[in-house]
């Protein structure tokens, strides 16, 4: 008999996603490669903030490539910065290139 869900989202602490994007300023432009880290109570909510955050930042248009659930915080920059920053509640945009 199983008592409690295996479920990928069940965490003890704050869930704080990962999403591995590109986004495009214009019609035309050319991508950019993107980080972006935020918490959320669940994936699709994550997709939600994520997109609203990057439309605020000019991008017109953005491939979501994958999303994930970081495990631990990062211990290299911008990526422990920027983990530190979705504890706090904010979407950390981080731009390659």
């Amino acid at each position: 008999m199983i008592t409690a869900a295996d479920n990928d989202n069940s965490t003890d602490g704050p869930m704080v996603f990962i999403i591995i994007a590109k986004g495009y300023e214009g019609p035309d432009s050319e991508g950019v490669d993107l980080h972006i880290l935020l918490s959320a109570p669940d994936d699709d909510s994550a997709v939600r903030e994520a997109l609203n955050a990057l439309s605020e930042e000019g991008f017109a248009e953005a491939d979501l490539d994958q999303i994930g659930v970081l495990m631990g915080a990062p211990e290299e920059e911008p990526h422990a910065s920027a983990y530190q920053g979705a504890l706090q509640g904010e979407v950390s945009i981080i731009r390659f290139g």
